[in-house]
């Protein structure tokens, strides 16, 4: 969702995993995959939520962000950020000031440590779920996606366990490190999107873009958290906003009033 919905200048709204049903979904990481609505704006966002789960939408009157309080993610998230994310990172986080938000700047040491599982927690329940499938007939897959899905089939099951019973302390950690804050924020991607082209026949390119483009979405998935993905003033450059498990409509109103101040 947060993604396709940055680099397209759309909202973007991550769902908590388990909030909407996957039936029908092409699954990837089951324990991991979650559905949610990309529009044009917040309010489109939470009255598809509403209508994707039978609910009343979150009401978005007199949303502020007077006092709301901020957290700007410096562990990982900021790391080898291209120039435009940065800059429209930076601007969006001026106009979120200008508009009465509190932004702070901080570390969270854990997110390193948690993103350090994602190889094991990742990869060993995709190939769990496709291994059959793909080892049936390998040479119609992607050699670099094949050759990732297969790094899941080295790893053992006490090292799976192992990992999401470390994920689950990690996760208590973040809660309290992040309690005081209404959101955090981060740039959706740290880069544009890739030249296909080159993806397709370059190996460095490749793996550089793949791994940057899917590792600040990383961060909220390994957390488990829902995220708010908002265009920012360059263009295919969003920010991210994210908060606690099944927080949307708090972050649905928080989102909508930084829509505002984005515009």
């Amino acid at each position: 969702v947060r993604i396709p919905a940055a680099w397209n200048d759309l909202v973007g709204l991550k769902t908590t995993a388990g909030r909407l049903p996957l039936t029908g979904v092409v699954p990837l990481c089951e324990t991991f995959d979650t559905v949610g609505p990309l529009a044009h704006s917040v309010e489109d966002c939470a009255l598809l939520l509403a209508a994707m789960e039978g609910e009343r939408p979150a009401d978005l009157r007199g949303a502020s962000l007077t006092d709301a309080r901020f957290l700007v993610l410096e562990t990982v998230a900021l790391d080898d950020l291209r120039p435009r994310p940065a800059q429209g990172f930076e601007d969006a986080l001026t106009r979120l000031s200008r508009a009465g938000a509190r932004i702070e700047h901080g570390k969270i040491a854990i997110v390193s440590e948690a993103m350090s599982l994602a190889g094991i927690l990742f990869t060993a329940e995709a190939y769990g779920i496709w291994a059959k499938t793909i080892e049936a007939a390998p040479e119609k897959m992607f050699p670099r996606i094949l050759e990732r899905f297969r790094s899941g089939g080295q790893f053992k099951a006490m090292d799976y366990v192992s990992a999401w019973r470390r994920l689950h302390d990690l996760r208590r950690i973040w809660a309290d490190e992040t309690a005081g804050y209404d959101a955090v924020l981060l740039p959706t991607s740290p880069i544009l999107p890739p030249h296909a082209h080159r993806l397709m026949t370059e190996d460095e390119y490749y793996i550089t873009e793949n791994l940057l483009s899917l590792r600040n979405t990383r961060i909220g998935n390994l957390m488990g958290l829902c995220a708010l993905t908002l265009p920012t003033a360059q263009p295919s450059c969003g920010i991210s906003f994210m908060a606690g498990a099944g927080q949307e409509e708090r972050l649905l109103r928080l989102g909508v009033a930084a829509e505002r101040a984005l515009a």
